[in-house]
């Protein structure tokens, strides 16, 4: 008997997945999807120059920083630093719409809470965050040129002004 119920169930499963329609195959390109997904009345909008995926191969070190497309009030961002192979350094990266204004949150090494940066100044592809309610770094800079973005930390540490420069290369949009 109960092998009859199994074979009744499991002949209803198939019958259910044969009766299913495939989803329907999508009809927009990546330009299109990435147009529908951005809302552009948003301040956060401005930022789009931002998504993409960036990489930077230095001999045995390769540098990455992932961003999404503005939606939703957020982007998402993830960097990796891999040296001979092994990951040495990881951050989790938000930039979100919020009552305060545009704010960035960096997490290096998943660390929580995420340290907040005011936006300071948005001009064209050039921006910069600011926060004075943390040691090092507090500001963060980004600007995009072509196909390459540049980013920086800088602030005061032990009591001097410290600085420190990325370079990527757009690997994909």
């Amino acid at each position: 008997m109960r092998s009859g119920i199994l074979i009744l169930a499991l002949g209803g499963i198939s019958l259910a997945v044969v009766g299913c329609e495939a989803p329907p195959q999508a009809s927009t390109t990546n330009d299109e999807t990435a147009r529908l997904l951005v809302d552009r009345s948003t301040e956060l909008a401005q930022l789009a120059w931002l998504a993409g995926a960036w990489i930077n191969v230095d001999g045995r070190q390769i540098s990455e920083e992932h961003w999404t497309l503005p939606a939703g009030g957020t982007m998402l961002g993830v960097n990796r630093t891999i040296i001979n192979g092994v990951t040495v350094a990881f951050e989790f990266l938000r930039i979100e719409e919020t009552p305060r204004g545009i704010m960035y949150y960096a997490s290096p090494g998943g660390r929580y809470p995420p340290t907040a940066f005011g936006l300071l100044r948005l001009d064209g592809q050039r921006v910069v965050f600011s926060t004075a309610d943390h040691d090092f770094p507090t500001r963060i800079r980004y600007h995009r040129q072509g196909n390459r973005l540049y980013g920086s930390i800088e602030g005061e540490e032990d009591g001097e002004m410290k600085t420190s420069e990325w370079s990527w290369q757009l690997a994909r949009p």
